[in-house]
């Protein structure tokens, strides 16, 4: 890198306005001499303002701040992937900052490009996914790139000495003792972590949640939503045509309102760390429900239950940091063809922090009412089911007849014989307490 001889070199901060890359900033230029191009990336997250960021960033010494509004590529290209992937890393939570580490990437590349930029720079810690996510990307966009990871190379050891530093070298930060959380929120959803919530004990105040309402304050009375879907992403809410991106706005409002979406779990992190995880994902979580319904009455069987499988890998590709690599392309490719057909409409009902479909309806169905009904207009084939339990068995039948010939030990059998064997000898007690009980009464 430069000394203080030589003409200044570039670059490039994902910057949040947030205590470390606030402090990214003036470390960058104090340790190795560097001109800091700061972005900003708008996708969704809450904020008090761009402009206020931007000028924070300015101010802390940045020589210039791009503030890139990425909400509707991040809506229509990246949700949307993971909307068809129904992605719920370890089944628990739909991704959040993964989604939009690539995006962020992308665009910190091409404005290194613009200004000849040798580095880019993040603001991520050592034992955090994100450092893996932020690394890949930019390494499968531009592998001339380096990268500058500062919280994980400086002797800061906690947020409190972070926030000690700032202030000895004049940074305005948000982040407070009394605040200590980190928060990363986009469109999709809001994870909260540090402070009290390092203890998995304990649990999460009611102040580290902004998204939802708490479930015992929610409505008395509970909120229907129709969604929309044409091939896989809503295009409306109750009839009301919108674009994905509104769409999600309004989910998260209507699922928040209603106190649905929050999580609290430990979570497995990419370097080997387990961590308490706190989330907010009310839209993402009730869009993904509803959508999984949907998929339920139009997807095949064998598609259906092979996709289950795609949408776990999908969804650990994408925590990992993998968005740009082939197999994430390969599994986008099969997920495409899933939702040509996935058209139609779901009925959620969200009450006091839950939410359940209570509908679903599509031209596609592969429901049929004549084959599920019990009643008398029944057009299922009920003496086609011999045959076909006789064919669906037939390799087990064969293969428990060949080895009860041979004389080999089969477990279940063992295990039905013990079980006859001990009702057996209950049977009898039970029948000789009874004779018992009849003799006492003639006496």
């Amino acid at each position: 890198m430069e000394t203080q001889n030589t003409p200044k070199e570039k670059v490039v901060l994902a910057y949040s306005g947030g205590l470390d890359t606030s402090v990214c900033i003036t470390w960058l230029q104090d340790k190795y001499n560097l001109d800091v191009i700061a972005v900003v990336g708008e996708v969704g997250q809450d904020h008090e303002g761009l402009e206020l960021v931007k000028q924070r960033a300015l101010s802390t010494g940045a020589i210039a701040c791009h503030v890139v509004d990425m909400r509707e590529a991040f809506a229509e290209e990246y949700l949307s992937s993971a909307l068809a992937a129904n992605a719920m890393y370890e089944n628990k939570y739909p991704l959040v900052s993964a989604l939009s580490r690539p995006l962020i990437c992308k665009h910190l590349v091409q404005i290194a490009h613009q200004y000849g930029a040798k580095y880019i720079a993040h603001g991520c810690t050592g034992k955090g996914n994100d450092q893996v996510r932020f690394e890949s990307s930019i390494a499968m966009l531009d592998p001339t790139l380096q990268i500058i990871a500062p919280v994980r190379d400086w002797d800061l050891k906690s947020r409190e000495e972070e926030m000690e530093w700032a202030a000895a070298h004049g940074i305005t930060v948000p982040t407070t003792n009394a605040s200590p959380y980190s928060i990363d929120d986009n469109l999709w959803g809001r994870a909260i972590e540090c402070g009290v919530l390092e203890d998995p004990w304990a649990e999460p105040p009611a102040d580290i949640y902004t998204m939802t309402v708490d479930p015992m304050q929610a409505p008395d009375v509970p909120t229907y939503v129709d969604i929309q879907f044409e091939a896989g992403l809503p295009v409306g809410l109750n009839g009301k045509p919108m674009s994905y991106l509104d769409i999600v706005y309004a989910m998260n409002d209507i699922a928040g309102s209603n106190g649905y979406g929050r999580i609290d779990m430990i979570e497995n992190r990419l370097v080997g760390v387990k961590s308490r995880e706190c989330y907010e994902a009310p839209g993402a979580l009730a869009l993904i429900m509803a959508h999984k319904a949907l998929e339920d009455l139009c997807l095949e069987r064998s598609v259906l239950h092979y996709k289950l499988g795609i949408e776990q890998s999908w969804a650990e590709c994408v925590y990992n940091g993998l968005w740009f690599s082939p197999l994430k392309d390969a599994f986008d490719a099969f997920l495409a063809s899933t939702q040509q057909c996935v058209t139609g409409t779901v009925k959620l009902k969200l009450y006091k922090g839950s939410c359940t479909v209570v509908g679903r309806k599509s031209d596609f169905s592969l429901y049929t009412y004549e084959l599920a009904t019990y009643a008398a207009d029944d057009q299922f084939d009920h003496q086609a089911a011999k045959g076909f339990i006789d064919l669906h068995a037939l390799p087990c039948k064969v293969w428990a007849e060949n080895r009860l010939t041979m004389g080999a030990r089969i477990d279940s059998f063992a295990t039905v014989d013990a079980t006859n064997q001990h009702l057996g000898e209950g049977l009898v007690e039970e029948a000789e307490e009874i004779v018992a009980q009849a003799q006492s009464q003639l006496v």
